[in-house]
């Protein structure tokens, strides 16, 4: 065997043949022949000679050649000079189209080339099929590795008929090549080139052809009602499927088939001998990438093996030669003509079918299969056979392309549905009238019937449902009535599965169709508390225990170094005061500032700047936290619902989900582990415990219980838009794998018509403004959430603020009770707060006498006055400069009486605080109208100072010093002097 360099799988298939005929001892008993391959460059004549003289001084007995055209002719002359039987098996490059090799052949008996593949028939079947379809204008397009003059033959007898044919060569590259028609043409010559596009035959590779329909799709050059025919020999199952994904509109494909037995079990048998699994079984991945030329040579060794057999049992064997290419004088092989005749009268059954040659030396079996698509059809669904073609019979079927009109005015069809919103819903149910329906599908049902003339009767299924296989082979529901023939059309939400594309036909989607998931929305708490939610917990903790401690480090502060008070400041530096004034200065209301020395300056400064950092964080967030709700369901696809158990799931028991789940889950192949854990919890107690019989009431499970319902994602969307207290929303799967559709009595003659118009109402867009009429963008729900999200801006509710106003309620009603206590706790006491009626004169020297007797008290805790003074005058006190500021004698602590001095001009004032002790020593009463009494101030250089001052019962305001004597806790009440 002489191989192409290039076609490496020839090897693979012939070796394989030569294995299966080694296992098959009753056809081949003899270890003398050997088969051996050698491989050259197709394009190089002058090798394949080279090679084949070396075989032949070796011996041969026949040569078989898989090359293109260029080579074979040198083959044939070399075969026929030598005698040597050449058995020609035609290869094109890398899949493209074959054109004729236009071997000579001899009218003597001198030609000992037998051609194994058919002559090329692409001119007749071509020429054919476009006759059939009357089409009188189309593009050919054809790849750069075809030979343009293989359909020279079909351009001439096209152009006799009078058809405009065009011819375009597309370029390897596909992208470049359209960017250029783009730049290139006007809009008038773009707009007349696309309209050539809508008929055109594609004379090109499979690969190719995938692209180049890619590309035109992608930019639109074609629309849907183009119809394209793609014609090669060399098309497998799998290029066919990919071919319609990717195309629009009608599609026809002619190919070369081969007839296959009806029993799967003898498909690998041909008489006796048994083929390799990996060639004969079209699910392995070696048969479906094989070409045509593959299964020829494997057809050819069995041949040649069979002839070889029968040599061999005739006795009639001839020995091989050594025969010598150089040499002018030698002689061809003597036993040529007899193995030739051999070979041309065996024939055999092979993956190819019958392989036997006629008397011109070619192969006369060849069968050709046209498979067809309607308008629109993607995934590979609705391609079908249309017919076939051999060169005796010619074609087999029709392929007549009717124009689709309005011609079933007057027709009334019956037709069959199952209610579910917002597909199919009842619009009027009056006594003793037909029902009305309305819905999405009654829409679309609707815009058929106004376009196409005919009128409908509708009723519903009378199981309610779809349609499933039962036991008996029969259907029920929807599907059922069209089976047996009681309904024309079955409209609803009616998805197209291969189970049901077998009893009905469906036209082309409507819409497309994704598995969905309808949960109830979380719940949302109030919380009465939501002002503290921007802090947690312990952070809060931790702020009041800094606001403790630093209250308690400011009072260590002043007590370790007491600051020195201006005259005339009410505020002392107790525990108390400090607390209140670091929670003041916290809260941002401010308040007197008392403390003087550095350290407690310091101190305070460091909390002013954490209390802004604090309350701008704590405002910031509290924004934030009451205007956006921040909780997410745990579920937010259907990988989330298969892995959880808490919250159960089901379907419709029998429906198309339920079997698309049991499908996939109980698939071993299955790569996505989702669908197995999900049939394990729809399929618990035999599917009775978490399937519903209707989808009405998987939808009020949900509403009123733990449970989350798988259903069709269109109708789930519809209930959650339409729910009145947006208690649902929706997951699901965006891809959409399948779609609704409507569904026809297999052999129907209205699924053209029909698919035809859904094809223009999706075109026009008028698809749209029916699906946004039933699924508004702007639903009042939202779809997707898990909650109610407030919108941004809102107002805010009383629930939002109601902790606030708890806080203060508390604060009003603890300040109440204190209030209380301090009333009963004064009242025993009996304390009581002094009037201006009942001021009274206090003796000044027997004030004086008891404070200098506490001050020179080696027990008193206040001991602070030094032991130099000096005596002043009343005129002396007067002379003191106006501006010369009296600095404030340490208070004593812990009493409620305070002396205060009044200056003239200055207005200053002077306070002590005497201990209880000395405040009980004090004799209050009447008094002579003239008294005198030191009484000791501070002087400028640190000392004391004494004045006596004339006391008198009641002295008008005059510029002289006065001193009065305040009892009580209020200052402003008390008795003046």
């Amino acid at each position: 065997a002489i191989f192409d360099e290039s076609a490496k799988k020839d090897d693979e298939v012939f070796r394989t043949a030569v294995g299966d005929l080694n296992q098959n001892e009753e056809i081949l008993q003899t270890e003398k022949i050997t088969f051996s391959v050698t491989f050259v460059d197709g394009n190089n004549p002058f090798q394949a000679v080279q090679e084949a003289c070396e075989l032949m001084n070796q011996g041969i007995l026949a040569l078989v050649s898989s090359i293109g055209c260029t080579s074979a002719g040198s083959l044939q002359s070399l075969a026929d000079a030598m005698h040597i039987p050449h058995l020609f098996i035609q290869r094109s490059t890398a899949g493209t189209p074959r054109s004729g090799c236009g071997l000579t052949r001899s009218s003597r008996n001198e030609d000992y080339t037998l051609s194994v593949r058919p002559p090329v028939y692409l001119n007749d079947v071509i020429l054919r099929v476009v006759t059939e379809y009357a089409w009188q204008k189309f593009i050919i397009f054809y790849d750069s590795e075809y030979d343009i003059r293989g359909i020279q033959e079909f351009l001439d007898k096209v152009s006799q008929q009078g058809m405009d044919v065009a011819l375009q060569k597309v370029e390897n590259n596909i992208n470049k090549m359209i960017t250029t028609l783009f730049d290139t043409m006007r809009i008038e010559e773009l707009n007349r080139y696309r309209d050539t596009l809508r008929r055109a035959i594609l004379v090109m590779n499979p690969a190719t052809a995938k692209s180049f329909i890619s590309e035109v799709v992608e930019t639109n050059l074609v629309a849907f009602d183009c119809h394209w025919i793609i014609i090669n020999e060399e098309i497998n199952d799998v290029d066919v499927q990919e071919l319609v994904r990717r195309s629009i509109g009608r599609l026809t494909i002619i190919r070369q088939t081969f007839p296959v037995p009806q029993n799967t079990s003898q498909r690998c048998f041909r008489g006796n001998h048994r083929i390799s699994s990996t060639l004969c079984d079209p699910k392995d991945p070696f048969a479906q990438n094989m070409e045509i030329s593959n299964l020829y040579i494997y057809d050819t060794v069995l041949l040649l093996a069979n002839a070889f057999h029968k040599k061999l049992e005739d006795r009639k064997w001839h020995s091989m030669a050594s025969l010598s290419c150089i040499r002018k004088n030698s002689k061809p092989w003597q036993g040529g003509r007899s193995m030739l005749e051999t070979i041309k009268k065996g024939g055999v059954n092979g993956l190819t079918g019958e392989l036997e040659f006629g008397e011109n030396g070619g192969n006369p079996n060849v069968h050709f299969e046209i498979l067809g698509t309607n308008y629109g059809e993607e995934l590979g669904r609705g391609v079908r056979k249309l017919g076939c073609w051999n060169p005796v019979t010619g074609l087999n079927g029709s392929l007549t392309d009717k124009k689709l009109e309005n011609n079933m005015r007057g027709v009334v069809l019956r037709v069959v549905t199952v209610l579910e919103e917002p597909f199919v819903m009842v619009s009027e149910n009056v006594l003793g009238k037909p029902k009305k329906y309305q819905g999405f599908s009654i829409d679309v049902l609707d815009a058929l019937s106004n376009y196409l003339g005919f009128n409908y009767e509708i009723y519903v299924a009378p199981d309610h449902k779809y349609g499933s296989p039962q036991e008996d082979g029969t259907w029920n529901g929807l599907v059922g009535e069209l089976v047996f023939k009681r309904a024309d059309i079955g409209i609803s939400a009616l998805t197209i599965t291969p189970d049901r594309e077998n009893v009905v036909d469906f036209t082309t989607r409507y819409m497309d169709y994704s598995v969905g998931v309808l949960l109830r929305r979380a719940e949302k708490t109030v919380d009465m508390f939501a002002c503290l939610a921007p802090f947690d917990l312990s952070l809060w903790a931790c702020i009041a225990g800094t606001v403790l401690l630093v209250g308690l480090l400011v009072y260590l502060l002043n007590w370790l170094n007491p600051p020195r008070l201006q005259m005339g400041s009410m505020t002392s530096t107790t525990l108390y005061n400090s607390m209140w004034f670091v929670y003041g200065s916290f809260v941002q209301q401010g308040g007197e500032v008392p403390y003087a020395t550095l350290a407690t300056r310091m101190m305070m400064g460091a909390w002013w700047l954490f209390a802004l950092i604090v309350i701008s964080s704590y405002t910031a967030n509290l924004a934030a936290f009451l205007t956006i709700t921040r909780i997410e369901s745990s579920i937010q696809s259907l990988q989330d619902l298969s892995k959880q158990t808490d919250i159960p799931y089901g379907t419709v028991l029998d429906s198309a989900v339920y079997e698309h789940v049991r499908m996939k889950g109980l698939n071993p192949f299955e790569r996505d582990s989702m669908y197995s854990q999900m049939w394990r919890m729809i399929n618990r107690s035999n599917g009775s415990e978490n399937n519903v019989m209707e989808s009405q009431a998987g939808i009020q499970k949900v509403k009123f219980g733990n449970y989350a319902f798988v259903w069709d994602a269109a109708v789930l969307e519809y209930v959650a838009i339409n729910d009145p207290d947006c208690s649902f929303y929706t997951i699901g799967n965006t891809v959409a794998d399948r779609g609704y559709g409507i569904a026809l009595q297999h052999g129907s003659p209205y699924r053209d018509v029909f698919s035809q118009r859904i094809l223009e109402l999706q075109q026009s867009g008028d698809m749209d403004i029916l699906k946004h009429k039933w699924w508004p963008k702007n639903g009042q729900c939202d779809l997707y959430s898990s909650v109610d999200t407030k919108q941004k801006g809102g107002a805010l509710d009383i629930k939002s603020f109601a902790g606030v106003f708890c806080i203060l309620a508390a604060g009003i009603v603890l300040s109440c009770l204190i209030a209380m206590l301090e009333t009963w706790w004064n009242k025993r006491k009996g304390s009581r707060v002094p009037s201006k009626e009942d001021d009274k004169e206090i003796d000044l020297e027997h004030l004086h006498r008891r404070v200098n007797s506490l001050c020179t008290d080696d027990d008193s805790p206040h001991k602070q006055f030094s032991t130099s003074s000096i005596d002043l005058t009343p005129l002396d006190i007067d002379t003191l400069p106006t501006r010369q500021a009296l600095e404030q004698i340490s208070d004593f602590r812990n009493t409620h009486i305070t002396t205060t001095t009044f200056i003239p001009e200055q207005i200053q004032t002077l306070s002590r605080t005497l201990s209880a002790k000395a405040a009980s020593g004090f004799a209050f009463g009447n008094v002579p109208e003239h008294r005198t009494g030191p009484f000791r101030h501070r002087a400028p250089n640190g000392g004391f100072f004494r004045s006596p001052i004339k006391t008198m019962s009641s002295i008008p305001y005059q510029p002289t010093p006065t001193l009065g004597l305040n009892l009580g806790n209020d200052p402003d009440r008390g008795t003046s002097i």
